[in-house]
């Protein structure tokens, strides 16, 4: 049996593979499509938004059989209601299982039982409003919240180190309120390797928007979504049951 097969609808203007699938999944085959988002915006998200059904209709015809939308922001614009219901437009158009980057960071927060938040992310004031709503109609609650700021740029290009936002995530836990759990929001912050060093400063899960992707995309494919111990609460659950 071939491997698995999981297209992902990427923000990019090229066809581009996150890094960390390699890493977390190997044995899975991953092809994308871009869509060519302009800026982390309201006005870029409206420009961008009716080429993701297409891009997943690409990627079914060319075998995928899963469809994962990368984009946090993205996908959580225009609030929960609106995220749902794109998940089902492409679901529907593809006849594939079907996710977003804002269901996954969902999802992860649930799976680890998060829900006092402390938030960092790489947008706006804006958009950081946009977020709290999202979250908020989630069933979240936002107890703080740090922004790097690198609103403008998109996927790759987010000008800022793992250090630098590891520093930023354990600031924001340490100016929230009891939260139970850390949530890194923009999926072209690269997460992956200081998850275990902010869930030890903080006692908290980390849960993070490409990495939440990669695991919510592979449990659409029938796999656990288990990665291994060193990369945090989330992707340690090997007892956890893949979906559907």
């Amino acid at each position: 049996m071939g491997a698995k097969v999981i297209g992902l609808v990427v923000p990019e203007a090229v066809d581009t593979i996150p890094a960390e699938s390699a890493v977390m999944y190997p044995d899975v085959t991953f092809i994308s499509r871009g869509i060519g988002l302009q800026s982390l915006s309201s006005a870029g998200y409206d420009e961008a938004i009716e080429r993701v059904v297409p891009a997943a209709e690409n990627l079914a015809a060319r075998g995928a059989e899963a469809i994962m939308v990368i984009g946090t922001s993205l996908t959580f614009y225009r609030g929960a209601a609106f995220n749902d219901e794109l998940t089902h437009r492409i679901s529907s158009a593809t006849s594939l299982p079907t996710g977003t980057m804002s269901g996954a960071i969902v999802d992860g927060l649930r799976a680890v039982c998060s829900r006092r938040l402390a938030v960092s992310t790489a947008y706006t004031n804006e958009v950081n409003e946009l977020l709290a709503v999202f979250l908020r109609q989630k069933g979240f609650e936002v107890r703080s919240l740090q922004s790097v700021g690198a609103a403008n740029l998109v996927g790759e290009s987010a000008p800022t180190t793992a250090q630098h936002i590891c520093g930023l995530s354990i600031k924001a836990f340490r100016d929230a309120d009891h939260a139970d759990g850390v949530l890194i929001v923009c999926g072209g912050l690269r997460t992956l390797d200081i998850t275990m060093q902010i869930e030890e400063a903080c006692g908290v899960p980390v849960i993070s928007s490409m990495p939440a992707a990669l695991w919510a995309a592979a449990r659409l494919v029938g796999e656990s979504g288990y990665v291994g111990p060193a990369y945090g609460r989330l992707l340690g659950g090997r007892d956890r049951p893949a979906a559907p």
